[in-house]
């Protein structure tokens, strides 16, 4: 890989001067401060390879829509507390490549998993990488390679990008609040077909576009971050792309020159943008969240005073039995079962072949920032919009809920779609590779789980 691209965007020097008061009036900081930095990196892959998120894809990339990008935003607060926000165009990390990057975080930064966010936007429109969504698509022994080289030059570049932004750190305010849009639709209650016939969309879902935002000593505004809980599948073409999000944060970088935007991923794991299927789309909703998030920047934001607190932990999700032998078969022999689905049973028989054991539980990552009063919760896997919903009513509702943090090993429902069944309950997890769907207890687990870490300062 030859193009490297890392762009600091913050003096390296340490500022120790105060702030006066910014455009808004708000009031200036006379004894303590956040120091913040912030880095980019392209990761686009120079090479054709294979784009995770589409079962349907038959060959590899053909070109570049625009980069994918990886960004970091490094926080310091007044007591000495450092920790790291990553976000990138891809679909999702998965356990081990996750767990490396992290690993030599720790090493070479001594930032505990607990201080690390590792988010992807989910874009459709990004590379496979290693260990993650084989079975999916035809791929052999070579673009395997490709793909292995592919990842341990990301992991490079994204523990570069990290230092990058450490060593530019500034003395810097924090704001945040949530700002709306609407092009998110609830997949599983709604039909596409018949979106413009609909009087009413039906469906939980989750509208609030959160925003992060970052200014320096001269109240210059120096990161964005901003979410939404919605798939990146716009566009289902062969070009590298970040999709609507990748297209959101470019129009904010055109807006404010010199201002890093940073989009990560919410709990939309059920919800789509539709109407979609164009690039004049990805356009349009990259446009509406970027002027979402405008409106919430030229108006009063919350201030978060320079206290940073971080807990993490992994609980075992336990997972139902594996399919049968003659379960698997059926699958197989079915003319309903696609593709990637035959593929994912014949290596489920493999496995029986080789005396291999299954999993019957998965290590889930759950993770909790409190950025002063800002509580921001990061989850693992594809998160429906329900566990937002419940951890909003049960925390707040300025809670900032992320999800696609850290692993996506899967998709988790909650107990009602995990009893429908559909795509996100059931056919996800072959996807993925599970042996089985989750039991049902992993719900309750979950936002215990998360709300226990909430309470941990």
């Amino acid at each position: 890989m030859k193009r490297i691209v890392l762009i600091p965007l913050v003096a390296a020097c340490i500022v120790l001067t105060f702030f006066s008061a910014d455009a808004h009036g708000e009031s200036s900081l006379t004894d303590s401060t956040w120091q913040a930095g912030v880095a980019r990196v392209v990761i686009t892959p120079e090479h054709p390879m294979w784009m995770a998120g589409y079962a349907a894809r038959d060959h590899q990339s053909e070109g570049i829509m625009h980069d994918l990008w990886a960004k970091a935003l490094a926080l310091e607060d007044a007591d000495g507390t450092r920790a790291v926000l990553i976000t990138t165009d891809l679909l999702g990390f998965p356990k081990e490549l996750s767990d490396q990057i992290r690993d030599q975080l720790e090493s070479e930064h001594k930032l505990s998993r607990a201080r690390i966010i590792l988010n992807s936007t989910h874009t459709h429109s990004g590379p496979v990488l290693k260990d993650a969504l084989y079975d999916i698509y035809p791929i052999d022994e070579k673009q395997i390679s490709d793909i292995e080289q592919y990842s341990e030059w990301l992991a490079d570049r994204i523990v570069a990008l990290v230092g990058e932004a450490l060593d530019s750190m500034e003395p810097v305010k924090i704001y945040a609040q949530n700002g709306v849009t609407r092009f998110q639709v609830n997949r599983r209650n709604n039909d596409a077909a018949e979106l413009n016939t609909l009087t009413e969309l039906k469906g939980p879902n989750d509208h609030a576009v959160p925003v992060i935002k970052v200014v320096d000593r001269q109240g210059d505004l120096l990161a964005v971050a901003f979410g939404y809980a919605c798939h990146p599948t716009v566009l289902d073409q062969y070009e590298w792309s970040g999709d609507y999000p990748g297209f959101a944060q470019i129009e904010l970088e055109e807006s404010h020159p010199g201002t890093c935007a940073m989009f990560f991923a919410g709990a939309g794991a059920d919800q789509n943008p539709l109407p979609r299927r164009s690039v004049g789309l990805a356009k349009q909703y990259g446009m509406e969240l970027a002027a979402a998030v405008e409106r919430v920047l030229e108006e009063d934001m919350r201030e978060l005073s320079p206290k940073l607190s971080a807990s993490y932990s992994e609980i075992d999700l336990p997972l139902n039995p594996p399919h049968t032998k003659d379960e698997l078969l059926g699958i197989i022999q079915s003319p309903e079962t696609a593709d990637y689905q035959k593929r994912w049973a014949e290596n489920m028989l493999l496995k029986y072949d080789r005396g291999d054991s299954f999993i019957s539980s998965y290590p889930y990552p759950l993770q909790v920032w409190q950025l002063g009063d800002q509580t921001v919760v990061n989850m693992g896997g594809e998160v429906v919009v329900g566990y937002a919903n419940q951890l909003k009513q049960l925390l707040g509702q300025e809670t900032i809920v992320m999800a696609y943090s850290n692993d996506v090993m899967a998709y988790i429902p909650t107990v009602t779609i995990l009893e429908e069944g559909g795509y996100e309950g059931y056919v996800a997890q072959q996807v993925y590779g599970l042996p089985n769907t989750w039991k049902p207890q992993i719900e309750s687990m979950i936002i215990k789980e998360a709300i226990r870490l909430s309470f941990l300062k």
